[in-house]
């Protein structure tokens, strides 16, 4: 299984990064291949960092000869996606929505479809928007037509949305046990749904 982790935040050692990292270390422990990409990082060496609709339907020309064509690559043989931002005006952060609006292109190839996903929201309080943060993610999941997993496993509990964390990430047990819990199921999952993915 090959599981990447999207790192949704402006800093590329932040919380979000944290929580992925912890996750992707419980893919591997379970056999898998793992990747994190940096979202804002991608975005960066973009001529154009957010989507202008210069093709319809979306053929990637923005894409060509630029770090997002090698992203695009790893996102279209992708079992499954666990995706962290921060909690922004309580939703998610403008270089995670403008890094999914530039990867149009894999949803008219259903590269995405049957793909396993988890949410991981990190907020400055405990109730700071990160179930709505949450739920976003999920919504851009399910327009590409992905496979959405909770915060739970069959050894743990059912879990909720996803991974809701209060910052600073390094001090908050619960999500740190959270996002392994739902690594675990991410794996499982997009094992079991292997054959559905085109």
């Amino acid at each position: 299984m090959y599981i990447i982790g999207l790192n949704g935040s402006p800093d590329a050692h932040g919380n979000i990064a944290f929580l992925l990292e912890k996750g992707l270390e419980q893919i591997k422990a379970m056999g898998g291949e793992t990747k994190l990409i940096n979202v804002a990082d991608v975005l960066k060496e973009t001529l154009v960092p957010f989507c202008t609709n210069c093709s319809q339907p979306c053929l990637g020309i923005c894409a060509k000869n630029t770090p997002l064509e090698g992203v695009l690559d790893d996102l279209r043989r992708a079992d499954g996606l666990i995706i962290g931002s921060p909690v922004y005006f309580g939703s998610v952060s403008g270089q995670l929505k403008a890094f999914w609006d530039k990867i149009r292109c894999i949803r008219g190839e259903k590269k995405l479809l049957n793909t396993v996903g988890g949410a991981v929201a990190v907020g400055a309080s405990r109730f700071g928007g990160q179930e709505g943060t949450i739920r976003t993610i999920q919504e851009m999941m399910l327009v590409q037509g992905m496979t959405i997993v909770g915060g739970g496993q069959a050894d743990h509990d059912c879990g909720h949305y996803g991974v809701a964390a209060q910052r600073p990430a390094r001090e908050d047990q619960q999500a740190q046990d959270r996002i392994v819990i739902m690594a675990k199921r991410i794996y499982e999952v997009s094992k079991a749904t292997k054959d559905l993915r085109i």
